[in-house]
């Protein structure tokens, strides 16, 4: 769980070195892409310029669909990239490659013009391809950066410093769109602008890293490593099998966190599609993120006193309403009334995200052997990986057969169910 008061005490504890310095700055720099280019900017530019004319529900399942094949492409070179990451000298190229390409990709979408909705999608998934890559290795790294004894010191100062950090791009890009004026949609050139941006931001603050860190920790490189790679993968699945609690929680987690992610990577689009505009739309993504940062430390607390898994489920239940009310929507025709419902929604997601997420981390801490949670943990990120297929795919499906956007919102609580019923088949004491 992320513990903001290390990032108050910065000045207080330990100076970071270098290494330690600029891994967190790396942080800083490619948050923006998410809050950017993935959740509140890049699905509106997709629906109101590159896929302009198209129908709202088709426009807004193509975007599930290029979430999804992001999501796969990475699912699938995931445990390969991540076992190779150990070897000597590879980290670092791998990390610089993936760093580029996401860049590089960031930078092309300015270029989109009006109509070019398949061009869009596939610079899109790309772009998403190099930043998910690049987090591979910079995970990876911070064994090479920092102590034992540091490294939950100074990974939460990355994820707390990335977590504000996201917000400073975010104001500026608000900024420009404003001064562009957004009163009939989004300024298609201020918007090219803001992609520029997020861009020059990821590469500026990701300098240091490219410069500083280094690969201290490796292994010999093996004559076949991608086999070796996929032998591994096969190991830790074989020992998951072996203990049920683990297993049984990772099974839980890939649906339920697959509705968070969900919801969290289609809201944008489906707020458009209900018609709300791209300046309110915004402004509730800006809200969502600072929310979140509260209510991620009240989920911590409260489990203390109520127990982790009872808040798991309290978050799922929190997420179910939030869905069902997202579902009704469209059928509110006071447009005063949705709006605030659309609110509602916003707040409920915002108060259960990061609770959700870094109680999920430490309940499955609790319950695998320590000696094997570098293994345990590397499948339980490649869980993570595919859950966030199934659902924007899915949502995007319904959506397309129905015609209506909302019935694939629906569809969302059946990953909530399933997933809520088999964390209740989960024994806490593992």
């Amino acid at each position: 769980m992320i513990k903001y008061r290390d990032i108050l005490r910065w000045k207080k504890s330990a100076s970071a070195n270098r290494e330690e310095f600029s891994w967190i700055l790396y942080d800083v720099g490619n948050s923006a892409f998410v809050l950017v280019m993935v959740t509140a900017l890049m699905p509106i530019f997709f629906k109101d310029v590159a896929a302009v004319g198209m129908p709202a529900s088709v426009s807004t399942a193509n975007w599930g669909f290029a979430n999804s094949a992001a999501s796969f492409i990475l699912a699938f070179l995931s445990p390969v990239l991540g076992a190779m990451a150990d070897y000597k000298g590879k980290k670092k190229r791998f990390f610089l490659f993936f760093l580029f390409l996401g860049i590089s990709f960031t930078l092309s979408l300015s270029l989109i013009g009006k109509g070019q909705w398949l061009l869009c999608l596939v610079l899109f998934i790309l772009a998403r391809v190099g930043w998910a890559g690049t987090n591979i290795f910079y995970d990876a790294f911070l064994i090479d950066v920092a102590s034992r004894s540091r490294m939950d010191l100074i990974s939460s100062r990355g994820y707390g410093y990335g977590y504000i950090g996201s917000v400073i791009p975010f104001l500026i890009v608000m900024g420009i769109l404003f001064t562009a004026g957004m009163d009939d949609g989004l300024p298609v050139s201020a918007t090219r602008a803001c992609f520029v941006l997020v861009a020059l931001w990821w590469l500026l603050l990701s300098l240091p890293a490219i410069k500083n860190l280094k690969q201290h920790n490796y292994i010999p490189v093996s004559s076949s490593p991608v086999f070796h790679s996929f032998s591994r993968l096969i190991r830790t699945l074989k020992d998951i099998r072996l203990h049920r609690q683990p297993f049984l929680f990772l099974a839980a987690y890939f649906f339920y966190i697959d509705g968070v992610g969900t919801i969290i990577s289609m809201s944008t689009a489906y707020g458009r599609d209900l018609g709300f505009g791209a300046t309110f739309l915004i402004v509730v993504l800006l809200f969502i993120q600072i929310v979140a940062f509260p209510f991620a430390l009240l989920f911590g607390r409260l489990a203390g006193i109520f127990s982790t898994r009872r808040m798991l489920l309290a978050g799922i239940g929190v997420y179910s309403i939030a869905t069902l009310l997202a579902f009704l929507l469209p059928s509110i025709g006071d447009s005063s009334v949705k709006i605030l419902v659309f609110w509602l929604v916003a707040f409920l997601v915002a108060s259960s995200m990061g609770g959700m997420q870094a109680l999920s981390r430490s309940y499955f801490a609790r319950l695998i052997p320590a000696e094997k949670s570098a293994e345990f943990f590397g499948f339980y990120n490649v869980f993570g990986k595919f859950a966030a297929i199934m659902g924007p795919f899915l949502m995007g499906m319904v959506g397309y057969i129905t015609g209506e956007t909302r019935w694939g919102i629906f569809s969302i609580l059946v990953l909530f169910g399933i997933g809520g019923i088999l964390l209740l088949q989960v024994d806490e004491s593992g």
